[in-house]
Order: C-alpha cells, then structure tokens, then sequence
C-alpha cells in the first residue's frame, strides 16, 4: 500500500500568509514537509514563516512573490528547488477578492483579479513543472472556489470569472504532464471564516452561516485538510477533478429545503 513519506516532500504554498493559505502551509509544516510560503511582500512572508515554524516546530521559509510578474514566478519555483533540493507539490492558493458591481467595474479591475487569480495561477503552473519532471513526481492543488464554477454573487463577478477560468486550465494543464506523474486537481471552498470574510460584518456571516446544511462557516483548517490528499501519494490516480469543501452550500435548491418535508 502507498504512503506518502511528507518529510521528504517539498511545498510552495503561494499566499500562504494568512487565511486558507497559512492553514494549508501549517498543516503540511506539522507533517514534516519542506515549506516555501509567499506572500506580497518579503517581510510579512519571513514573518509569517517564523511564526509557522514557532507554532509547528517544521521547516518553513517564506519568499516575497508579485504573482503579476513572470519572473518573480520563476524565481520562487526555482528559489524553492534550490532550498529543498527539489519541488513536489505547488498549492496555487493566492487570490484576491475585492468587491466591485459590475455597472462600476473598470478594466483596470477585471485585469487585476485576472492577473493574481488565473494568470498567476497558470503561469506558476507553468514554472513548477520542470522542477516536478525532475523531481519525477508532482502535484499541482488550486484553491478555486464555488463562487464562479457553481455559484454566484453580486459584487464578485469578475472574481468568480477568475475561479471559473481556474477549473478550464486545470483540464487542459492536467493532460500534458500526466506522462511525468504530475497530477492537477482543485480545491472549491464555500464560505470560510478567514480575515476577509471578516470584514462585511457579523450580519453578512450569521445569514452566510444559515445557508449552509452544516450550520457553519468553514475553518482554514476544514480546506487545509482537503489539500494534502491530493497531493499525496495515494491520490496518485486523480488528475483534472475538482474537490468541493463547503459544507453542502451548494446542495439546496432555495431555503425551503431546509423545512424538513412533513411526515405524514
């Protein structure tokens, strides 16, 4: 039976400075795993980095990565090589959200969430897979979302165009470096309690809270769990799928699903 040996393994988490990224790059520092984070800037991604460490005890490092810029890219991928010795896994997480209307959106708005979302996520793709060919193995994870390949909402449609467009490069990413045993899955979460979703209000996360089966919001931790699987060993046969971590948000139809059906 496969079992993945984590403590041999090499991660970049790209922004994994706070949220559902510093969930992810903690959990894979507690299993023993070379850990690369990113954030926007060098100094917040050391700082975070060394409280990773203080809290996991693992080998984390932190790098100040533009994901609007090809270069800086490639130099985290190969920055990552050259400190671990080689590249296993890329959990393209980094993402922005920020909420626009559409009747006020600019151009200058839908190119910055494209940018970081889906251009930075391909282009990451892209330089990992080299250093994963040489490695003989890889996994790429990405952090999508419902909103965009299942849901919508107002406010966040260029956001979700961005999350979309993740799941169409993921298909076609996912053919070409199969023969190399580099698999290309995603992760879709529903609504998480992160620092982000903090900011609309208590009002927005109690009704947010209402629509979802489970009656919660997800942790980090809920979505952090999800990532390792698939770019585990064991996952080895799954390329091209998508894994949705929302606690049934997306399963009714309107909120009278929720009125339990009579009995008699």
């Amino acid at each position: 039976m496969t079992t993945t040996h984590w403590q041999d393994r090499s991660v970049i988490v790209t922004g994994g400075t706070r949220g559902i990224g510093r969930g992810i790059a903690e959990l894979f520092a507690r299993r023993g795993t070379s850990v690369l984070l990113t954030g926007r800037t060098q100094s917040v991604a050391t700082e975070v980095a060394r409280q990773v460490v203080g809290a996991t005890g693992g080998r984390v490092s932190g790098m100040g990565v533009d994901l609007r810029d090809p270069q800086a890219i490639e130099d985290m991928a190969a920055e990552a090589e050259e400190r671990h010795g080689h590249l296993d896994v890329l959990c393209s997480n980094a993402g922005i959200f920020p909420e626009k209307p559409l009747g006020e959106m600019t151009a200058a708005d839908v190119d910055e969430v494209l940018a970081v979302n889906l251009r930075g996520t391909i282009l990451a793709a892209r330089a990992c897979v080299p250093a994963m060919r040489r490695a003989g193995r890889g996994r790429i994870v990405l952090t999508s979302s419902i909103t965009g390949p299942t849901t919508g909402y107002t406010g966040w449609s260029h956001y979700g165009a961005s999350k979309a467009g993740q799941l169409g490069f993921l298909r076609g990413a996912a053919l070409e470096p199969a023969p190399h045993a580099i698999t290309v899955n995603a992760v879709l979460p529903g609504n998480v309690r992160t620092e982000g979703l903090a900011e609309p209000g208590e009002p927005y996360l109690r009704r947010t809270a209402a629509s979802i089966p489970l009656g919660r919001l997800g942790e980090t931790a809920d979505i952090a769990h999800a990532v390792p699987f698939l770019a585990s060993d064991e996952a080895a046969f799954i390329t091209g799928q998508t894994l949705t971590v929302d606690g049934g948000q997306t399963l009714p139809e309107s909120l009278d699903a929720f009125t339990p059906a009579p009995t008699s």
